[in-house]
């Protein structure tokens, strides 16, 4: 665990718009199979996990093991950082969050029970800002629903789906394999930690494809390759779904889509990228022209201003206009929003 020495090291380089930010990763299958993850294990692969880019910005980081429930040792080493944070007056001046897919769900476990640990030791609550939530699987993934269904193997699976799943994990899952993908199952995930929450929650998706487009097919209308758009803009429902907002495709063509008939509390669609995948979002996937939901957002101490642009292409009939990032293609999607914070 990341102590206070550390975080007065790391503050010397690191933060967003002067604000502490607090990194929390995703599912890390690699954890599943193995009878064991150290600590020190969880903490080498919690800071490798965001390498690629954003570990630059990090103040510190909630890491935690995808062999634990969400409601077990998570829960734990989140208590232990709010506790820590709390006394050393790490979100005085306010902190941002940073998730990426199941980190989400920890956060909004998280801010659910923070206020709860804090009062009972006798400590502020964290003052959070905001959190900026990558690939959100806060509403589950239907492939932890496949996993669960080959790992009690409780009939005849076609091919493909061990297949899928065995694309997403890396390896043949067992019922001992599972971990947090029992918290993971969108009914499970829908049912956790539902309280509206005063922090607003910037989402940022994608479209693209992973694991060679064999997960895509059991996911519910547009995904990311591992998670669905009804979760990743933070519908409150499931549903089949092809972008955050009834008006603009992922690509940004200004026409009729489908897209979640309401959003959680205090959710906020910022950027959409047809192409970007699943790991793409946080890390250096470029080539992707960006759309933009919310070109401007201020709330809490936070503000964002994209410089944005349409244009418009074909003839007549055939006449479409886009609504993007300007040079976003030459930018990962983290770079653009990173670039946008004032």
């Amino acid at each position: 665990m990341l102590g206070l020495m550390s975080l007065l090291s790391w503050s010397a380089h690191a933060q967003l718009a002067g604000k502490n930010v607090i990194l929390v990763h995703g599912l890390q299958t690699s954890q599943l199979m193995r009878e064991q993850v150290t600590d020190a294990q969880v903490e080498q692969e919690g800071a490798d996990y965001w390498n690629e880019f954003w570990n630059q910005y990090a103040d510190d980081r909630l890491d935690w093991s995808s062999k634990s429930r969400l409601g077990g040792d998570t829960a734990v080493r989140a208590y232990n950082k709010v506790i820590e944070w709390a006394q050393t007056g790490f979100c005085r001046e306010g902190c941002i969050f940073v998730t990426h897919s199941t980190g989400d769900l920890v956060v909004r476990y998280l801010l659910d029970k923070q206020d709860v640990w804090t009062q009972a030791a006798g400590l502020p609550e964290l003052n959070v800002l905001a959190v900026l939530d990558f690939a959100g699987a806060g509403g589950g993934s239907e492939l932890a629903d496949l996993a669960i269904d080959v790992a009690d193997g409780g009939s005849l699976l076609e091919w493909t789906v061990s297949k899928a799943v065995s694309a997403y994990l890396g390896f043949d899952v067992t019922p001992s394999t599972l971990g947090v993908l029992e918290d993971l199952r969108p009914t499970v995930a829908r049912q956790t930690a539902t309280a509206p929450s005063s922090v607003p929650r910037l989402r940022f998706v994608g479209g693209g494809t992973e694991y060679f487009g064999l997960t895509g097919g059991f996911l519910p209308g547009t995904d990311d390759g591992v998670v669905a758009l009804h979760s990743a803009c933070g519908g409150n429902a499931i549903a089949k779904v092809d972008s955050c907002v009834n008006y603009r495709a992922l690509d940004g063509k200004a026409s009729s889509v489908r897209a979640p008939a309401g959003l959680w509390h205090n959710h906020y669609p910022v950027l959409m990228g047809k192409k970007t995948h699943h790991g793409g979002t946080v890390r250096q996937q470029t080539g992707v022209e960006l759309a933009y939901v919310n070109a401007n957002f201020n709330a809490a101490g936070v503000s964002l201003a994209l410089d944005t642009q349409s244009r418009t292409s074909g003839w007549w009939l055939w006449k479409n206009t886009y609504h993007t990032v300007k040079n976003s293609a030459g930018r990962s999607m983290s770079q653009v929003l990173v670039s946008s914070i004032r």
